[in-house]
C-alpha cells in the first residue's frame, strides 16, 4: 500500500492523467508548474486555447498546486462581486492587479424565493460562503414583506460548483460575521430581515451562532446585549499562545422611530460590544461605550478591516461620505486618516474594500466630480468603475479604471463584495 503521505506524487499522477501535452516539448509536470503562475482571474479565458488547457485549467488540483508552489505574497489577491440577486445572476470575481473579471456559477436556485439582498459573503481558505439575507417568499403573506433567510451556501473553487450546507440555527440579513482566526469557525451576530426597499421595516433580532465548518453544525452563543442589525464584526487576536481572540460587534441600528408618526427611521448604535473567545467557545458580552459624542455623526460609516501580519491587531477603517477614518482601540474613537481625493457626487453609491493590505474606494466616472473625469467619461461608457486606492503605510493614493461586465451600472448601495486568495 503506498504511504499516505505521498501529496507531491498525487498531485503529478493527477496531472499526467490528462493524457494529453500540455506544453510541447516539455513534461506535463513542469508545464503545470509554469502555469500555475498564471494569475487565477485569466484561467476562464486560457481555458479555450486548447483542449489540454481545457483540462489543466479545470482540474481539480490547479487550486492545491498554487496554495503548494505559490508564495502567499504571490497568490492572486481577489475581490468577489455580487452585483444583485445570487440566484438569478452570476457573482464575478475582480482581479484589481490585472483589472481582469471572471464569472463565477449563480447559486442554486430555489423557485419559491426573489429578490435575495443584505446576504453576507466571505471567505475561508478556498471556500466562498454565502449565509443569510433578506427575501420575498411566494409562500408567505403577505407577499410584500420582506423575509429573513437561514441558509447557508458555499461555492468550492477546486471543483467549481455549489454545495447547500446546514441552514441558520436563526435566519437574519444585515448581520455581523467574521471568520475565526486559525481555526475552521465562522461567527455570526445579530441581524433581521431588513430590505433595501423598506427602509426601517422588518424585524432585529440579538442571537449570536458559531458555525463548524468541519462539522457543518451551527450553534448557539451568548446573545448581544440588545437587538442590532446592519453592524460590522471582526476578530482581534490570533488566539495563539496566551492571548485569546475577541469577536468585537460595532455599529449597526436597533429600535427605529416613525417621523410624523409614518415614515420608520432606524435609531442607531455608537457603541461597541466585544465578545472574548475562550477554548474554540463563546463567552461573555462586554460592552466599551460610545465611539463618537452626541451630534458629531449619526451612523456609522462603511467599514472594513486590514489584517496586519505583523500585529495581532487588526486596522478598522470607516469611510465617512469623503472621508477615511481609523479607529483607535486604545481611546475607542475615530481619528482621520486622509481624504478621497476625486469626491463623488452620490456618496451612498460608494464601495469601500480592503484588498491586499489597500483601501479601495470604487464608484463610476459618471459620478465623480472633476473635469479629468469629464473628460474620461467622453471617451469611455458612463458604467467605467473609477478605484480610487490607499496605501496606509505609504500614505499615498493611486487610481484605476475599469470596465465591468454587468448590463447595468453596479449599484454599491445594495451589491454584496468580499475578498479572497486564489
Amino acid at each position: 500500500m503506498a504511504p499516505p503521505s505521498s501529496t507531491v506524487s498525487n498531485e503529478q499522477s493527477q496531472v499526467q492523467t490528462l493524457n494529453l501535452t500540455i506544453i510541447p516539448g516539455l513534461p506535463n509536470d513542469l508545464a503545470a508548474l509554469i502555469l500555475v503562475f498564471v494569475p487565477y482571474s485569466h484561467h476562464s479565458r486560457l481555458k479555450s486555447i486548447c483542449k489540454s488547457w481545457k483540462l489543466f485549467f479545470s482540474s481539480k488540483t490547479i487550486i492545491s498546486l498554487r496554495q503548494k508552489h505559490l508564495p502567499p505574497t504571490t497568490l492572486s489577491p481577489l475581490l468577489c462581486i455580487f452585483p444583485q440577486d445570487p440566484l438569478i445572476a452570476s457573482p464575478y470575481l475582480f482581479d484589481p492587479v490585472n483589472l481582469a473579471w471572471s464569472p463565477l456559477p449563480p447559486m442554486p436556485c430555489n423557485p419559491h424565493v426573489y429578490g435575495l439582498c443584505n446576504f453576507t459573503s466571505i471567505s475561508v481558505g478556498s471556500y466562498l460562503y454565502v449565509l443569510g439575507g433578506s427575501l420575498f417568499d411566494t409562500r408567505s403573506f403577505p407577499l410584500d414583506c420582506p423575509c429573513p433567510s437561514s441558509s447557508a451556501f458555499r461555492f468550492d473553487f477546486v471543483s467549481f460548483t455549489w454545495e447547500n450546507l446546514s441552514s441558520m440555527i436563526n435566519p437574519r440579513g444585515s448581520f455581523a460575521c467574521a471568520a475565526t482566526p486559525n481555526s475552521d469557525k465562522i461567527l455570526v451576530a445579530g441581524g433581521g430581515s431588513r430590505h433595501t426597499m423598506f427602509a426601517a421595516a422588518g424585524s432585529r433580532i440579538s442571537s449570536v451562532e458559531m458555525y463548524d465548518i468541519g462539522k457543518d453544525e451551527w450553534v448557539p452563543l451568548d446573545g448581544l446585549p440588545r437587538f442590532r442589525a446592519g453592524c460590522v464584526g471582526f476578530f482581534v487576536g490570533n488566539g495563539e499562545g496566551e492571548e485569546e481572540k475577541e469577536f468585537w460587534v460595532m455599529g449597526g441600528y436597533g429600535e427605529s422611530r416613525t417621523v410624523s408618526g409614518v415614515f420608520p427611521v432606524d435609531q442607531y448604535y455608537r457603541d461597541v460590544v466585544v465578545m472574548e473567545m475562550k477554548n474554540g467557545g463563546g463567552g461573555k458580552w462586554r460592552e466599551l461605550g460610545d465611539m463618537w459624542e452626541e451630534g458629531e455623526r449619526w451612523r456609522l460609516g462603511k467599514i472594513v478591516v486590514v489584517e496586519d501580519g505583523a500585529s495581532d491587531t487588526p486596522a478598522v477603517f470607516m469611510l465617512d461620505q469623503s472621508d477615511i477614518f481609523r479607529y483607535e482601540m486604545a481611546s475607542n474613537s475615530w481619528v482621520k486618516e486622509t481624504s478621497v481625493p476625486r469626491k463623488t457626487s452620490d456618496e451612498a453609491s460608494v464601495g469601500f474594500v480592503a484588498l491586499d493590505e489597500e483601501l479601495h474606494v470604487m464608484t463610476h466616472l459618471s459620478g465623480i466630480k472633476s473635469k479629468e473625469c469629464q473628460r474620461l467619461r467622453q471617451q469611455k461608457r458612463s458604467a467605467t468603475l473609477l478605484i480610487q486606492i490607499y496605501h496606509p503605510r505609504k500614505k499615498s493614493w493611486r487610481c484605476v479604471t475599469t470596465n465591468p461586465p454587468f448590463h447595468h451600472p453596479l449599484d454599491f448601495k445594495t451589491a454584496v463584495m468580499c475578498t479572497i486568495c486564489l
